[in-house]
């Protein structure tokens, strides 16, 4: 180990300086590394050319030693963790340590609640990574990122805040001081466009590989191809108790190392909306919901989580909740789209009996504390592709059986649990096991695009974890070769070089780029962001005729598309007259989606910068 300064370009005596000054690259700062190995190599072919060489040596001596000081600065700073033995993972802390400094990638698998989470980022500082370059930890939602960046800070002490950041769309909270990067899987894609080494990190930290997201499926793909020219990099993947053997296999027969979960036992009941006889009516789903919650409190105090399938779903099981039960009950929505704020109340303390009403982002991404009791409907929105159709649609259907066994064991921490689920245990065993991989129900334009920016080549021949159905690919291919972003021979054009550019959808960005050269990218730039999220125009069912009444003030009889326009308009008026108080207050007597409305400005304002 160096002290402080690299030592000075060797004597004459040595036989390769360059060969040692290699040696000694492993003391730099990773994201130095690949530039002072170009260097070394364009100052050993001047000297076998016979070239004068000595000033750039000199040149990168005084280089590598700034950045290995840099390094000593870093690890300096470093937090020590502590760790609390009641977590099951902390009970197999050593055998997890052992084999991340042994292997470069390690399978670390177990059920919801084993803390893996928040304690392999500090195991891997214990280890003493984070100096060199950054322990990036993926996750994939942007509430997650924040909630678990906000946990390790929290457990690393007061003195350590500055050593988590985290980074997701549209917000990047990451210092220069940070040691551990929490952020969602598509961040650390885009990375790759900038960084192709990913030089930034010296361990990543891919969480919740189960759920086979699209991004996290490109994401071990590239990585796999990655780690042969990163041999300094260390890969970490977590994924529940759901096939962890098919991770291992894709990188070549990796470690697994399984941790136990829940302690406790959870009950599971039946409570089937369909009557067990032909006779039997179908129950209302929200009176099904308030059903279970009357009988699990009729079981003794604990907080409620039940999982619905959308936004929609929840603000009506809220308001049936509302008059069902007494005022003292704190009713929490939790979706994706909530500020980051309304996302934290969940986490706070509170004395309160709490029912939780969440869509499938509190199935594995993060942990909601407190619940005992788990009402299971059994349904979520999965994105599907279909193909006769080319449309991509977000259908209301029937989760597998290991997303229900992951809606389970989300009580059972603190003490035992019951989880009610509204079908029968027959509907439960005619479930697929696992819910399909993103990439087999997506249409692959927008990967493709990706990949060939990247220029990675045949998605056919890319290492994914399950290769995608070849219908899937040739859809994505014709529909950018009519969007005019590749050729016939499906190399990328210079107009599908811009759309890989834009955050958005490629049909959308298409509709930007011809809006461009059309003179009209003003009011097109307005329209795809509205496009590329969801209408912010609420219609609650109760109230749909106030509702209504609200937007017609923003009809527009010629399109649906100037309608657009007018409320953008609207709402850029009222945001310079209004404070944000104000604006909250208006958008929620106009029925429009104050979350939804800033998601607007803020895609419309990433655009503008691009472009």
């Amino acid at each position: 180990m160096l002290h402080g300064r690299l030592p000075p370009a060797p004597p004459p005596a040595v036989p390769d300086p360059l060969r040692a000054l290699a040696g000694l690259l492993p003391q730099c700062l990773a994201v130095d590394r690949e530039d002072f190995r170009r260097r070394l190599d364009r100052l050993e072919r001047r000297r076998d050319d016979g070239r004068a060489h000595e000033r750039g040596l000199a040149e990168l001596i005084t280089a590598m030693e700034a950045s290995h000081a840099r390094l000593l600065e870093r690890r300096a700073r470093l937090p020590l963790p502590a760790f609390d033995d009641a977590l099951p993972v902390n009970q197999r802390r050593e055998d997890i340590a052992a084999l991340i400094r042994a292997h470069q990638v390690v399978v670390v698998c177990g059920e919801t609640g084993s803390g893996k989470t928040t304690q392999l980022p500090k195991i891997c500082l214990e280890l003493g990574f984070g100096a060199a370059g950054l322990i990036g930890h993926t996750q994939p939602r942007r509430i997650a990122a924040r909630s678990v960046a906000a946990r390790i800070a929290d457990e690393l002490g007061s003195g350590a805040a500055a050593a988590v950041g985290y980074k997701v769309r549209f917000s990047d909270r990451t210092g220069p001081q940070a040691a551990i990067k929490l952020m969602t899987d598509g961040i650390l894609l885009a990375e790759t466009q900038g960084d192709p080494l990913l030089s930034a990190y010296e361990v990543l930290i891919v969480d919740e590989a189960h759920e086979r997201s699209l991004n996290i499926d490109f994401l071990l793909g590239y990585l796999k191809r990655l780690l042969p020219r990163r041999p300094d990099l260390k890969l970490v993947i977590t994924s529940a108790t759901i096939d962890p053997q098919r991770f291992a296999r894709h990188f070549d027969d990796a470690p697994v190392i399984e941790v136990s979960g829940r302690t406790y036992p959870v009950e599971q009941r039946w409570r089937p909306l369909i009557g067990e006889d032909e006779d039997a009516r179908d129950r209302d789903l929200q009176q099904a919901i308030l059903d279970a919650v009357d009988e699990v409190w009729a079981e003794g105090p604990g907080d409620v989580l039940v999982f619905l399938s959308g936004e929609r779903e929840i603000r009506e099981t809220a308001e049936a909740l509302r008059k069902h039960h007494p005022p003292g009950v704190e009713i929490v929505p939790l979706y994706a789209r909530l500020s980051a704020a309304e996302q934290n109340r969940v986490f706070e303390a509170h004395g309160r009996p709490r029912i939780v009403l969440a869509t499938n982002v509190a199935e594995t991404s993060l942990t909601v504390p407190g619940i005992r009791y788990v009402i299971d409907p059994g349904t979520a929105r999965i994105s599907r592709y279909s193909y006769r159709a080319k449309i991509q649609r977000l259908p209301v259907e029937k989760i597998s059986q290991a997303s229900a066994r992951q809606r389970a064991g989300r009580c059972g921490r603190v003490e035992a649990g019951v989880c009610l689920r509204l079908y029968s245990a027959e509907d439960f065993a005619a479930r697929p096991a696992f819910t399909d991989p993103e990439i087999l129900r997506t249409n692959l334009a927008a990967v493709i695009l990706q990949m060939a920016a990247l220029n990675l080549g045949d998605p056919a021949e890319f290492p994914f974890v399950e290769p995608p159905d070849s219908r899937l690919i040739h859809d994505g291919y014709k529909l950018l070769h009519e969007l005019q972003a590749v050729d016939e021979r499906h190399r990328l054009t210079a107009l599908g070089r811009e759309l890989a550019r834009l955050p958005i959808d490629p049909r959308l960005g298409r509709m930007i780029l011809a809006a461009r050269d059309e003179g009209c990218l003003a009011e097109v730039l307005v329209i795809a962001a509205g496009l590329a999220i969801q209408d912010p125009r609420e219609r609650p069912l109760e109230v749909q005729q106030a509702a209504d009444q609200q937007h017609r003030r923003f009809r527009d009889e010629r399109s649906d598309f100037l309608a657009l326009l007018r409320l953008w308009d609207w709402w850029q008026a009222q945001g310079r007259r209004l404070s944000k108080s104000k604006l909250r207050e208006l958008a929620k007597a106009s029925f429009l989606s104050y979350v939804r409305m800033r998601e607007w400005r803020e895609l419309h304002g990433q655009l503008v910068e691009v472009l």
